[in-house]
């Protein structure tokens, strides 16, 4: 491979990289190189070679730029360990206390450069409904065969995406939570993906499955954090099905370093009669994009998309969703905010499919952007395509800055400008951040909102 101190310059030199860490991959799997599941991830792979990486001529990608991220030589980690841990007290929980969410009760899965950390989590004793995907795929009988079978399904129908191709050639560990018919818990499951101090640019690619049985329900978080002074690059695959009369709640926010590469997707598939939220927040990484397709495949399903994004300073973040009414009688709800800070960049593109035979469809999206700088930009595309004629959909976005009148308003009644100008950005998250059901996870969220702001207004001042 001809390239300059190490770096693939070409996008076939890009391909080949991750080409050839495959190869050792799949060299340390022993016997399961001939499993289904290997199958499945080199069927990934050659789709992934076929596509390579995406450039801004590609429409979903125009206005994300990932050249400059996909060229930097990312290693797998082949092994766990490596993490810092400083202080007193037992690694573990010292640990914790510096990257983890404080409060939460239930289950806790936490992997470290995308290797799953038994010291850190906190697991049922029986591993009934919460275990490590690795552990069900190397026990792939019975009820973890039946979860097998569930394994690409959703991904596999999104054939143009090559992160998620890269994703699935790597799969191998990850959270698989499977809720039995009728299952409910009020705790928590949490997922924590960190990446760890580590001498050279590196790679992880966590791969979650979520199977809610019939009439269950449970809150699921899965968080992406990780050090603020190197490259890294995070890849992740979530996949949830949610059965007849099911609830699921998941948050997911990542606040990866400065540094970071983040990219994630999540698939949704609905059965009749079940509901799914998702409470997305973004305010980590140089560049990360969020990718959300869920598919109402069951009368009466209802899906609900929150997010918040926050950026400063250069970062970008991208936002793209697709819900696909697929069968009658579903309602989808969407909600999206944005606050972009000094030269930062957002991106928004939102599309709602609404089939022939999906009639009596409810749905609704909304996307805003507040502009504290004069040089932030966002881009916001929502999109509404219906074949159906009895629906009720709208859309709409909305791009502007904090209001003077509110702000003077504020600043007659005592408050200085920071604090006015604060007050009002917080009111402007809190619409998304109040619909957060968990409050450990709620106010942490808050917390960091805040810290978020003064840092914002440091580095404007810096400028």
């Amino acid at each position: 491979m001809n390239r300059v101190s190490g770096i693939p310059r070409t996008p076939a030199e890009q391909v080949e990289w991750y080409v050839g860490h495959f190869k050792s991959f799949e060299k340390r799997l022993n016997g399961e190189a001939s499993s289904d599941v290997h199958t499945l991830r080199r069927r990934a792979l050659d789709r992934f070679s076929g596509l390579g990486f995406p450039g801004t001529r590609d429409e979903e990608w125009r206005y994300t730029n990932v050249s400059p991220f996909v060229s930097i030589p990312y290693e797998p980690v082949s092994e766990p360990g490596g993490r810092r841990v400083d202080g007193g007290g037992s690694p573990a929980t010292k640990f914790l206390e510096g990257i983890a969410v404080r409060g939460l009760p239930g289950y806790r899965l936490v992997f470290l450069d995308g290797h799953f950390a038994p010291d850190l989590s906190r697991l049922p004793e029986n591993g009934a409904h919460v275990r490590t995907l690795s552990g069900v795929i190397s026990a792939s009988e019975g009820v973890n065969g039946d979860l097998m079978g569930y394994l690409g399904r959703g991904a596999e129908k999104d054939r143009e995406n090559p992160f998620t191709a890269l994703n699935t050639a790597f799969l191998r560990e990850g959270a698989c939570i499977h809720l039995p018919e009728n299952f409910h818990s009020d705790e928590p499951v949490y997922l924590l993906f960190h990446s760890t101090h580590r001498p050279e640019p590196h790679c992880s690619h966590p791969r979650n499955l979520i199977v809610a049985g019939p009439g269950s329900s449970v809150p699921i978080i899965e968080e992406y954090s990780g050090p603020g002074n190197q490259p890294y690059f995070t890849n992740s695959v979530t996949e949830i099905f949610a059965g007849r009369g099911s609830r699921v709640e998941l948050d997911r926010f990542q606040h990866e370093g400065e540094n970071a590469f983040h990219v994630s997707s999540l698939y949704i598939t609905q059965e009749a009669d079940s509901a799914v939220t998702v409470n997305s927040v973004s305010y980590g990484s140089a560049m990360a994009r969020h990718n959300i397709t869920a598919v109402l495949a069951g009368e009466e399903a209802e899906c609900t998309l929150n997010g918040l994004t926050l950026t400063t300073g250069t970062q970008h973040i991208d936002n793209h969703t697709v819900i696909d009414h697929a069968t009658p009688n579903c309602a989808s709800h969407e909600l999206y905010k944005a606050i972009l800070e000094g030269s930062s960049r957002g991106v928004f593109n939102g599309k709602i499919f609404v089939r022939r035979d999906a009639q009596k469809t409810d749905a609704k999206q909304t996307n805003k952007a507040l502009l504290l700088s004069d040089d932030a930009t966002i881009d916001t595309k929502p999109q509404l395509e219906i074949f159906a004629d009895d629906v009720r959909c709208t859309h709409g976005a909305t791009v502007g800055q904090l209001d003077e009148e509110q702000i003077f308003y504020l600043r007659s009644r005592g408050l200085g400008p920071e604090d006015a100008r604060d007050l009002l950005t917080n009111a402007f998250a809190s619409d998304v951040l109040n619909r957060i059901h968990l409050e450990p996870l709620r106010e942490h969220l808050q917390a960091i909102l805040h810290v978020l702001l003064c840092k914002g207004r440091i580095l404007a001042e810096n400028e």
